[in-house]
């Protein structure tokens, strides 16, 4: 039995189509209802409208992602019971569907940080950055968040202000932009691309933060996970939570899914066959201190999805997606350590044995330079990035056979 082999899409607006999928010989496809707002309830007749077009194609409807928890709840806003009573309903539904696997993520405001998103990789691909002191520069000199120079380093201020100061105001513009906006409108992000004064509106998300630490975002989560894992236990439903990326502290906000200290207290929250996690090696490698193969071995009977790509660190600063086999993660380890996992499961009749795997951000080479894809979503890197990991694990599977 190998790992279910599945693909990101994000719907009919998607440049990559479900007719793509199946002559790629994806078996599982992972979406979402893009189109609802965070908070409302799923309806059954739309999930299964979507669950019966990927089937249409021969293909299973393998993971959502992500059904967003709103920022109600991670605040713990007057609104977060009626939120997560929304939340309970949805997973009834996607269970009534068959759906098995949910991922979501707790991080405030931002699902995720780029400074790039057309970094040249040496072989002349195309990938996305992301650099600490222009990030700073975007927070204390773009942004001019209240208090956000104290949260630096003078170097580093230093390093931000000479960045700043060599961007054009186009420039300044296109970083604000592609951090507020570009790379988060397509996962339900709070700005939508149509906001005039969006950085403002930026800053005031921000603020609703303020008085909540980590100690106490973690507690919202254990509430909210309180709430919603008996339903997800009767919809027979696995909750996979995604790391933060990058996985600390930014813009002042509280991030508690990075470490290997952070997931264990999660995962301390509940027993439940139904908590689970999204193991991100692109997420987690992008701390230095994060030995990935470690964690994979800790955590590995909560694991319940795969996101499997690569980083490559250039200084202490500065790291870019490198692909999927070649970067700072050791990939052939890590995947044996899941195989092993995988194994275990299939002797001991786990029902989640499939373990669905997908290539995770890719970059952009050959013809995707002329379609339109999400950021971190290329077509061809993606496949590319898929025949890698399929080439890998058909060779361990063949060592692990031969005892090695």
């Amino acid at each position: 039995m190998a790992f279910e082999k599945t693909w990101r899409w994000f719907g009919p607006g998607d440049a990559v189509r479900l007719r793509d999928l199946q002559q790629m010989g994806i078996e599982g496809v992972v979406t979402a209802l893009h189109h609802i707002p965070n908070g409302e309830v799923w309806p059954l007749e739309e999930i299964l409208r979507v669950r019966d077009e990927v089937e249409s194609y021969g293909m299973r409807w393998s993971v959502v992602e992500s059904l967003p928890v709103h920022e109600q709840v991670k605040t713990g806003g007057h609104d977060r019971d009626w939120m997560i009573e929304n939340y309970r309903e949805s997973l009834h539904n996607l269970g009534k569907a068959g759906i098995d696997t949910v991922v979501y993520n707790f991080m405030p405001v931002l699902d995720w940080i780029r400074t790039s998103l057309h970094y040249a990789t040496p072989n002349g691909g195309e990938s996305m950055l992301f650099h600490f002191p222009t990030f700073v520069a975007f927070d204390v000199f773009i942004l001019k968040r209240p208090g956000a120079v104290t949260d630096y380093t003078p170097e580093m201020i230093k390093k931000a202000d000479a960045i700043f100061w060599g961007m054009t105001p186009e420039q300044r513009e296109t970083l604000a932009r592609n951090i507020i906006v570009v790379t988060q409108g397509f996962i339900d992000g709070v700005i939508k691309g149509s906001s005039q004064d969006y950085k403002q509106l930026f800053l005031e998300h921000l603020d609703r933060y303020a008085g909540v630490d980590a100690d106490q975002l973690r507690q919202n989560l254990a509430y909210f996970l309180n709430g919603v894992l008996p339903a997800a236990e009767e919809a027979g439903i696995r909750l996979a939570i995604h790391p933060d990326d990058p996985p600390y502290p930014v813009l002042g906000l509280p991030r508690i899914v990075g470490s290997v200290e952070d997931i264990r207290k999660i995962m301390e929250i509940s027993a439940s066959p139904s908590h689970g996690f999204t193991f991100c090696a692109g997420s987690l490698s992008a701390r230095r201190d994060n030995d990935l193969v470690a964690m994979a071995r800790e955590f590995a009977p909560r694991i319940q999805f795969l996101h499997l790509r690569n980083t490559q660190w250039i200084d202490d600063d500065t790291f870019y997606e490198s692909g999927h086999l070649d970067g700072s993660v050791d990939m052939p380890e890590l995947m044996r350590t899941l195989l092993v996992e995988q194994h275990r499961r299939i002797k001991e009749g786990r029902p989640d044995a499939r373990m669905p795997l997908r290539p995770d951000h890719g970059i952009r080479i050959l013809g995707d330079f002329h379609l339109n894809t999400n950021p971190g979503y290329p077509l061809i890197g993606r496949l590319k990035g898929l025949a890698e990991l399929k080439g890998l694990e058909a060779g361990l599977e063949y060592r692990l056979k031969e005892g090695k």
